[in-house]
């Protein structure tokens, strides 16, 4: 694919400080946690908001979705909710008897699934050819879904009551995971002054149209990536897996998010290639939700005390070689 020009990454950088702008009229500080958010979107993955309840993970999720003109479905997941809620069903005509599909609310551009571990886990698995395959098989028929399509999932960790752990087949599929943490002082401040009487959501309207989304979309697929970057993220996906503190390291999958993650980046920072920073940077919020750190081990004389995994990747990226003229085109 060819280049971009310093034109077409400079509608690029303009559209994306629209958007980023726009949803911190909504969510205030919380300028990294909106950059991920419109990285996963640029890079068509699918985006997991992990925190405790109050911290704003729907309100992002919702602003993110309002920024930009195109169909949004939002579900919220309870214990009740059957997988044919999210999919569609097949409902039987009587007038032409046949069964036509009514299609569910995954059938959008962007789709909010709402405390997603709320849900059985049967009922979480319905998403998971969605994500990955960008399509829903009901009665044996498979019908395709909307481009671009991004799903952005709230989670409230697994410790809270009523709560079931997402299995790791889906948060594989998951490309970005972030926290919203606590508001500042003066943020929360601005939110008692400003959110008495009216929600900001209410006055949001779309700063950007598909058509413009999809051709951000097209333009991060063709930034560059070196050889020596891609060698780089194998390095460190690989790594994980040898790690004897990690019980489950990356997928193929994960590196796959990782490089596209880092091109959605380097666009972002006004970029036409990738360099070894947008890796790092990345790493923790692309591969920490895939991991599984390794029980606590009490060896003979000695005992070796698990990290979060977040001090693991950290380790891992560290000591990994950055290969010298990364972002060279060859």
């Amino acid at each position: 694919m060819a280049a971009a020009t310093d034109t077409q990454l400079g509608d690029f950088h303009a559209l994306s400080r629209e958007i980023v702008r726009s949803v911190e009229t909504v969510i205030d500080g919380k300028r990294e946690a909106v950059e991920l958010a419109l990285t996963t979107v640029l890079a068509e993955g699918h985006l997991l908001i992990e925190d405790v309840p109050g911290v704003g993970k729907t309100m992002l999720a919702r602003a993110l979705a309002r920024s930009i003109d195109c169909t949004v479905n939002r579900i919220q997941f309870t214990p009740d909710l059957l997988p044919s809620d999210i999919t569609g069903v097949s409902v039987f005509n009587q007038g032409e008897r046949v069964f036509e599909f009514k299609p569910g609310p995954v059938f959008a551009n962007i789709v909010i699934g709402d405390e997603i571990n709320r849900a059985s886990p049967k009922t979480q698995s319905a998403l998971l050819e969605s994500m990955e395959e960008g399509q829903v098989s009901v009665d044996g028929t498979t019908y395709p879904l909307a481009r671009p399509f991004t799903v952005v999932a709230t989670q409230n960790p697994v410790e809270m009551e009523g709560t079931y752990p997402l299995p790791e087949a889906q948060r594989d599929r998951f490309m970005v995971r972030i926290s919203m943490g606590y508001p500042d002082d003066a943020a929360e401040l601005a939110m008692l002054q400003t959110r008495e009487l009216s929600s900001p959501l209410d006055a949001l309207t779309p700063v950007v149209s598909l058509e413009q989304l999809t051709g951000m979309i097209a333009m991060v697929r063709g930034i560059f990536v070196s050889q020596a970057v891609e060698q780089y993220a194998v390095s460190i996906a690989q790594d994980t897996r040898r790690d004897r503190e990690l019980r489950l390291g990356a997928s193929p999958r994960a590196t796959l998010h990782l490089v596209r993650a880092a091109k959605a980046r380097a666009a972002l920072d006004g970029r036409e290639f990738v360099l070894p920073d947008d890796i790092d940077a990345l790493a923790v919020p692309v591969l920490g939700h895939r991991l599984i750190a390794a029980a606590r081990v009490a060896g003979a004389g000695s005992a070796f005390q698990s990290n979060s995994v977040a001090d693991i990747i950290h380790r891992i990226v560290a000591a990994t070689p950055v290969p010298l003229g990364a972002g060279d085109r060859a």
